[in-house]
């Protein structure tokens, strides 16, 4: 398949009910010339999440396809619950990625917790389970737009910390500073995001670098807003995320193998849901880098 034939033929159908999302029809993302390429980015932009059934991608062409929208925070990762050997992850508590598995299921955008939030990701699906183990996926844009006024009045000018340790603590799991946590040769999880250094501090409200509208910059990572008991921090922080989180401003995509999708992360949050871990469920995740411009963490 040409690039010119892909832009010819691809389309996007826009999700039903959502405030964003679509499906992609009509392309082989490997196969993409720039003209296409830059359609599916500008619709990108527009629609937030973009969902690309039958893709079928090998870890290299995810890699290689990612990069064209910049540099990768990290290539690629393994999400779910299967060991290199095709054996399943224990759900005892001995397990560390079924830690991590457990703590993602609460919303979150990816990255807040580092020095530099992502720009997005590109996610496929291998292998997935007969039920559960959707991802779902909040539109923080639509919800900034559907505060009142005094509200986004209130939050304009607040700053929260992130952090990893603080959200995994959260459900449990006693994290321990790693020096140099990475994602491993392969794509497993070595303590990625649980470094030890400074915390993270990021405003509630962000704009957009890209579209100019404003954002809701909430999730699991942040706590203790700057100038708040740690009691009121909790509670408005909860209250902006239960607020975002409802109807018609949350999409949760029930996978097929060979899906793969792709979304903002800086105006969507996202959760993994539960799914029976007598069953294999393996992922694909590739992390586009934040642009340090607008993405660095800023002082306390």
């Amino acid at each position: 398949i040409t690039g010119e034939s892909d832009m010819s033929q691809m389309t996007f159908e826009p999700l039903s009910g959502p405030t964003f999302g679509a499906r992609v029809h009509g392309v082989k993302l490997t196969a993409m010339d720039d003209a296409a390429f830059r359609e599916l980015h500008d619709n990108w932009l527009e629609y937030g999440l973009l969902i690309v059934p039958e893709q079928f991608l090998t870890r290299e062409e995810q890699i290689a396809f990612a990069r064209r929208f910049g540099d990768l925070e990290f290539e690629i990762a393994e999400i779910g619950n299967m060991r290199d050997d095709g054996s399943l992850r224990p759900d005892d508590g001995s397990d560390e990625m079924m830690k991590i598995n457990r703590g993602n299921m609460g919303w979150h955008h990816d990255s807040t917790y580092m020095p530099v939030q992502a720009k997005g990701a590109v996610f496929s699906a291998e292998i997935v389970p007969q039920e559960g183990g959707a991802t779902g996926f909040a539109d923080m844009r639509a919800a900034y737009d559907e505060l009142d006024d005094a509200m986004k009045a209130r939050i304009e000018n607040l700053r929260a910390h992130h952090s990893l340790h603080h959200s995994q603590g959260k459900v449990g799991h006693k994290t321990k500073p790693v020096k140099d946590g990475k994602v491993n040769a392969g794509g497993t999880f070595g303590g990625y995001g649980l470094h030890d250094g400074p915390v993270s501090v990021r405003p509630l409200v962000k704009v957009h670098p890209e579209t100019g509208r404003k954002n809701l910059l909430v999730g699991r990572h942040a706590y203790d807003i700057i100038g708040m008991s740690s009691e009121e921090s909790e509670k408005l922080l909860q209250d902006l995320v239960d607020f975002a989180c409802q109807p018609p401003r949350i999409y949760h995509h029930q996978w097929a193998p060979g899906d793969a999708v792709i979304w903002d992360n800086r105006r969507l949050m996202h959760q993994a849901t539960p799914w029976p871990f007598d069953q294999a469920r393996r992922m694909w995740h590739s992390r586009i880098a934040g642009d340090p411009a607008t993405e660095a963490a800023m002082a306390a």
